[in-house]
């Protein structure tokens, strides 16, 4: 089964998880290309310099420092490095320059033949050409548990609203925002770990959650799991209020 996947050039934890799914991918599917958008790791699309003054202001100093530093690091060498990740795995970049939805980004997703496409931190929301595109459907990781916590940076809002558990949700995109029928979830204990850390957990639980996915969907073994609007909760960008709060109630960014 052929599988494009089509993410971000995000500089933080995208490369390494990238590496471990390319590792348990089932062996009857392989990744035949990759759209790597601009980054944008926090949310929507906005310029490197707005981007960075928001963060800061929000987040403070500290963490602002911090990711920085990761954000640079990222760029001098090649260990959380996206395009040579792709590169050393042979797998083909492929140069989408307009919207995603655009009849230019279609024709050129469709020319690497696709059976599924896979939303990896994709930033833009899909509509009918890309979702209807490959005909086992378009499949998303998010690091929640659906339909609660859908929109940006979900283990930020379960830490800040003192959650016991997260985890994880693999579900077809469909022309909401994390609305789509589920597939596989996963369970993850929060306990006292920084958000950090419930990154990388949430992340690497969700690259075997997406090989597994993607094996049940070759097998046509897949039982829904029902992912319905009236008991979602929907987030945005946090502000610095609720920054505020996430540290009152003793939880720490790393």
């Amino acid at each position: 089964m052929k599988i494009v996947i089509i993410t971000q050039n995000e500089p933080f934890y995208l490369a390494e998880n990238l590496k471990y799914l390319i590792k348990i991918l089932p062996k009857h599917s392989t990744i035949v290309g990759c759209v790597v958008a601009n980054v944008s790791p926090f949310g929507k699309k906005e310029s490197f310099f707005t981007k960075a003054k928001k963060t800061y202001k929000v987040f403070g100093l500290g963490f602002f420092i911090h990711y920085s530093l990761k954000f640079l690091s990222s760029k001098m060498g090649s260990k959380n490095n996206v395009f040579k990740t792709l590169k050393d795995n042979q797998i083909p970049v492929i140069d989408v320059n307009g919207p995603i939805n655009s009849n230019d980004s279609v024709q050129k997703i469709n020319a690497f033949k696709p059976d599924l496409l896979l939303s990896i931190l994709g930033n833009q929301i899909f509509k009918e050409p890309i979702i209807n595109l490959a005909p086992k459907g378009c499949l998303n990781l998010h690091t929640a548990l659906l339909p609660k916590y859908r929109g940006l940076m979900p283990t930020f809002w379960v830490m800040k609203n003192n959650e016991k558990k997260t985890g994880v949700s693999v579900f077809y995109v469909d022309k909401g925002i994390d609305s789509g029928p589920i597939i596989i979830q996963k369970e993850v204990i929060i306990g006292d770990k920084t958000q950090e850390q419930l990154i990388k957990e949430t992340k690497r639980i969700g690259m075997e959650a997406i090989s597994e996915s993607i094996d049940l969907i070759y097998n046509n073994k897949v039982k829904i799991i029902d992912n319905p609007d009236i008991d979602k909760s929907y987030f945005s960008f946090p502000s610095k209020e609720d920054v505020l709060v996430f540290k009152k109630v003793g939880k720490k960014f790393y």
